[in-house]
């Protein structure tokens, strides 16, 4: 094997690569990447096994072959590395020599024939999808998702792709919660039925996938494709290809959680809202961060305190229709969700006390978000 390619084109494909690699594992292989030097150029290969990536990225390629390298360790030489252009050479024995400049490098590497191979995927069934649009699905949906949550399901964000028998105009939908916190977000798709599978589909995929997916939106380029067959995920953009195994198991009727026609209504300013429970939350230290809230006619009063630190309090001005009451928040939940919110104007919607709360943007009904009391 002997390329040579750009090095803010290696650094690109290498950094790309990261958040799948698998540091800590039985597998040695999975602590690499997979170079593959082609005709048309340096492809690069990563997985864990769940999560894979495959990418082209141009180079002259004078002597095809394979290799898999240290991921990290190949992060740290191309960052320190200078030189506007790199010589990757590979032996018989998977040794790799990096030459750049004056600097030389010769690191062991393992047979590109023993590193795990991607799954096969389809080319066919993918819809396009607005990638600004899908980028703002998972900023406002995979905050909610659970961490190592014991129920498997939750530490993964909900995908429902619609038919093409659909009347209306198509709406794509993610969903995300861990049973504290949920978020509904939905996009229209500018596309006709005919892109559209011929049934509604519901995946689960996991939150690793759904962050390197916003990773790579954030990027820019071409606008991405997405596809799902029985157990995988397909992503397509600017010539890569990302596949990611979904996750088994009953997502939760989340629609039963969302109130409905709730009899008190509070209409505030995120911005208020936002600054008042960030200041107050600083004297609330327990293990729930909790923040009492009072609601009544013209204000919202927040309060918060710890036994050996002091209390907090504030009142910003609101509307608010229905009984005066108190309830109490997680006010890092609550901080979560008035992140993803972009306009000024909020509403709440909340039966009682110990109720669920509905969080709206006033002026995006594509976007519902809700969190559920604590005791403050």
């Amino acid at each position: 094997m002997h390329v040579t390619i750009a090095r803010d084109e290696l650094l690109t494909a290498v950094q790309r690569v990261q958040g799948i690699v698998e540091r800590r594992n039985t597998m040695p292989s999975l602590a690499n990447v997979l170079l593959e030097a082609k005709p048309e150029g340096l492809e690069m290969l990563a997985t864990d096994l769940e999560l894979g990536m495959r990418g082209l990225y141009k180079a002259n390629v004078t002597t095809p072959g394979s290799v898999a390298f240290p991921a990290k360790k190949l992060l740290d030489i191309i960052r320190e590395i200078r030189s506007s252009e790199i010589l990757l050479a590979v032996s018989d024995s998977a040794t790799v020599t990096i030459k750049a400049g004056r600097s030389q490098f010769k690191v062991v590497g393992l047979p590109g024939k023993d590193y795990p191979p991607l799954p096969a995927i389809e080319r066919t069934g993918l819809i396009p999808l607005p990638g600004d649009g899908m980028l703002q699905l998972i900023r406002r949906t995979v905050f909610a998702v659970g961490d190592n949550d014991t129920r498997y399901v939750l530490n993964g964000l909900l995908v429902t792709i619609p038919c093409s028998q659909g009347g209306d105009a198509p709406v794509i939908r993610l969903v995300g919660t861990d049973g504290h916190r949920l978020a509904v977000a939905d996009q229209k798709l500018d596309i006709g039925n005919t892109d559209l599978p011929d049934r509604e589909i519901n995946a689960i995929i996991p939150k690793k996938a759904a962050l390197t997916i916003s990773r790579l939106l954030e990027e820019g380029g071409d606008e991405p494709m997405i596809g799902v067959t029985t157990n995988m995920l397909i992503f397509r953009k600017s010539g890569l290809v990302l596949t990611s195994r979904l996750m088994e198991g009953t997502y939760p009727n989340y629609q039963q959680v969302i109130p409905k026609g709730s009899k008190n209504t509070i209409a505030v300013s995120r911005a208020d809202f936002e600054g008042a429970v960030r200041r107050v939350s600083v004297l609330s230290q327990d293990r729930n961060a909790a923040v009492k809230l009072t609601f009544s006619e013209k204000s919202i009063a927040l309060f918060a305190s710890a036994s050996e630190l002091g209390e907090a309090a504030e009142d910003i001005p609101a509307e608010c229709s229905g009984e005066s009451f108190s309830t109490g928040f997680n006010a890092r939940y609550l901080l979560d969700v008035l992140n993803v919110i972009d306009g000024d104007k909020l509403v709440l919607d909340m039966e009682a006390p110990l109720s669920p709360c509905l969080i709206l943007e006033r002026d995006t009904p594509l976007l519902k978000t809700v969190v559920m009391p604590v005791k403050a």
